[in-house]
C-alpha cells in the first residue's frame, strides 16, 4: 500500500492540502483488525476519526469482504476512493445468514443514514420491498419507486440483485404471493382460477384459487413481518410451539408444513449466493401488454400464463445440449428452467435434437400429470416447428399455441399456416417473444460454456474448437 491516498500528484500537493491526506498508518489499525474478523455473514460499519458511522456494508465472508477497502484497487477506485480516505476504524456485526445479513444491513443503514451509502450509489433510488396492505391477500413486490399509502416498507437496500435473490428464497419458506391480480376473498369464481407454477413447486399457497383462507395467508404475512423486521429467533419459538401444538391435535399436514418451514429458515445459511436466486429482469418489455397482444395474435382463448421456449446449442466435437426457460405471467421463472444433453443424435442435427427434447419434456409433462405451456416457442425456422409438431403428435396431446421464432427477420411460423408472420419491431407480443428467446438461447450457451470447461478440465491435451 502506498503510503499516502489523496487524488493530488505529491507535486501538486499545497501546504493546506496536507491535512487531508491520509497516511499508511492512519489506516494500518483498521487493516490489522479486519484481519480478525470471522469467515462468516455479517455487516460490516467503516468509521472516521470521531467514531462517526460512514459506511455499512454487507458480506457472505466478512474477513475477505472488508480487506478489499485496504488493498491498492480501492485507492484507485472511482468509487470508493473518497470512502478510504476517512476510514480510520471498522467494526462488524455477526449474521446467521446472507439473508440476515442483507436485512440488518438494511435496518442500520436506515438508522444510522451514513453519508458514503448514498454518495457511493451514483444518485441511483435504492431498491425497497413492499408489502402491500389493501388487498384481502397482500402481495410482496421489489420496487424503486415505493408508494406511499397502502403499503408496508422495508429498506432501503443497497443491492438490487441480493434483494431479488432474498425474496425468492424468502418465498419457498413463507409462499407468499408476487403476482399482479387483484383477488377478491369473497369472489367463489377465483375458485376456477388456474395457478401458475408456483403453487405445483410449493412457493406459493395460491390465494389466486383461494386454497388458503384470508386469516391464514395473512398469518403467513406476518411471519414474514417478523422475520424482515430482525425477529428470527422469536419467529422460530413462535412456530416451533403451533408445531407442537398443531401436532398434539392431530393436524399432521400443518404440523409437517410448520416443521418443513422451521428447517428452511434455520438453514439459511446454506441457500448459497444470493445472486444465484436472482430472476432475469425484463427489459423493454410490459408483460401485461405482451400477454394480451399474444392472445390477440394467435387468437387464443385466454391470455397464455405460461410460456416456454427451447433453444439447441452445440459443443465442439459434435454433442449437443439443449435450454428450456420458463415464464409466467409474462415474467422469468427461474426455478422453472431445464437443461439436456442431446442423447439420440449424433453429429449436428438441430431438426432431430429439437424432436429429442421436446419429446422428451411432455413425455414426462404427461406421464407426471404437470401443466403444460399457454405457449411453447421454438428457437427456428419451419424446420424446427415442423420437428416439435412431429413429437407433439407421437404424443397424442393438444397444446393451445406452437410456434417458432427466426431471429434473421424475426418471423414467427405458426403450424399450418405457409407464410410466416410479421409483427412491428414495435409490438409488445414481439417483445416478449424475443425475450423468450433470447433468455433460451443465453441459457444454452451458458450450459454449453459450462460443458466445454469441463471437458477442457478433463482433457487438457484436447483443443476444443
Amino acid at each position: 500500500m502506498n503510503d499516502t491516498f489523496s487524488e493530488h500528484n505529491d507535486s501538486e500537493t499545497t501546504p493546506a492540502d496536507t491535512d487531508h491526506l491520509v497516511t499508511a498508518a492512519d489506516l494500518s489499525a483498521a487493516a490489522e483488525k479486519v484481519k480478525t474478523f470471522p469467515q462468516t455473514p455479517g455487516v460490516y460499519l467503516m468509521k472516521d476519526s470521531a467514531g462517526r458511522v460512514i459506511y455499512i456494508g454487507k458480506a457472505k465472508n466478512l474477513r475477505s469482504r472488508a480487506a478489499s477497502y485496504f488493498l491498492k484497487a480501492a485507492e484507485q477506485d472511482r468509487r470508493t476512493a473518497e470512502l478510504v480516505l476517512e476510514i480510520r476504524d471498522i467494526d462488524y456485526l455477526e449474521a446467521d445468514s446472507e439473508v440476515d445479513a442483507l436485512l440488518l444491513e438494511s435496518r442500520l443503514i436506515k438508522d444510522i443514514q451514513p453519508k458514503f451509502n448514498s454518495d457511493l450509489k451514483d444518485d441511483k433510488t435504492f431498491p425497497y420491498l413492499q408489502i402491500t396492505t389493501h388487498e384481502d391477500y397482500p402481495r410482496i413486490e421489489f420496487t424503486r419507486t415505493p408508494r406511499r399509502k397502502g403499503v408496508k416498507l422495508y429498506g432501503p437496500f443497497t443491492s438490487a440483485g441480493s434483494l431479488r435473490g432474498a425474496i425468492v428464497v424468502l418465498q419457498r419458506i413463507f409462499k407468499f404471493r408476487t403476482c399482479t391480480l387483484d383477488i377478491d376473498s369473497n369472489n367463489e369464481s377465483w375458485r376456477w382460477f388456474r395457478p401458475c407454477l408456483l403453487a405445483s413447486i410449493d412457493q406459493c399457497t395460491a390465494p389466486c384459487n383461494l386454497r388458503i383462507s384470508k386469516e391464514d395467508y395473512r398469518r403467513d404475512i406476518g411471519r414474514l413481518k417478523t422475520f424482515l423486521e430482525g425477529g428470527k429467533n422469536r419467529l422460530l419459538g413462535e412456530m416451533k410451539q403451533e408445531m407442537l401444538a398443531a401436532s398434539g391435535g392431530l393436524e399432521f399436514e400443518k404440523a409437517a408444513r410448520l416443521r418443513d418451514e422451521i428447517r428452511l429458515l434455520e438453514t439459511l445459511d446454506q441457500r448459497g449466493d444470493l445472486e444465484e436466486h436472482v430472476q432475469p429482469e425484463v427489459f423493454l418489455v410490459n408483460p401485461k401488454k405482451g400477454l394480451a397482444g399474444l392472445k390477440s395474435v394467435f387468437k387464443l382463448a385466454s391470455i397464455p400464463r405460461i410460456i416456454e421456449g427451447v433453444d439447441i446449442a452445440h459443443l465442439g466435437g459434435g454433442e449437443t445440449v439443449a435450454s428450456l426457460v420458463q415464464f409466467i405471467d409474462g415474467l422469468p421463472f427461474k426455478a422453472g428452467y431445464k437443461r439436456y444433453r442431446i442423447k439420440t443424435v449424433e453429429g449436428i442435427d438441430d431438426y432431430r435434437s429439437i424432436h429429442e427434447v421436446v419429446s422428451r419434456r411432455f413425455s414426462r409433462l404427461k406421464r407426471e400429470g404437470g401443466s403444460f405451456p399457454d405457449l411453447f416457442l421454438v428457437d427456428g425456422g419451419k424446420g424446427q416447428l415442423s420437428a416439435a409438431m412431429a413429437a407433439i403428435k407421437e404424443l397424442d396431446i393438444t397444446l393451445p399455441c406452437v410456434i417458432s421464432l427466426a431471429k434473421r427477420e424475426e418471423e414467427i411460423f405458426v403450424p399450418g399456416r405457409s407464410e410466416p408472420l410479421k409483427l412491428g419491431r414495435d409490438s409488445y407480443a414481439l417483445r416478449i417473444l424475443e425475450f423468450v428467446r433470447d433468455e433460451a438461447h443465453r441459457f444454452a450457451q451458458h450450459y454449453h460454456h459450462f460443458l466445454r470447461s469441463r471437458h477442457t478440465k478433463d482433457r487438457p491435451d484436447k483443443q476444443i474448437p
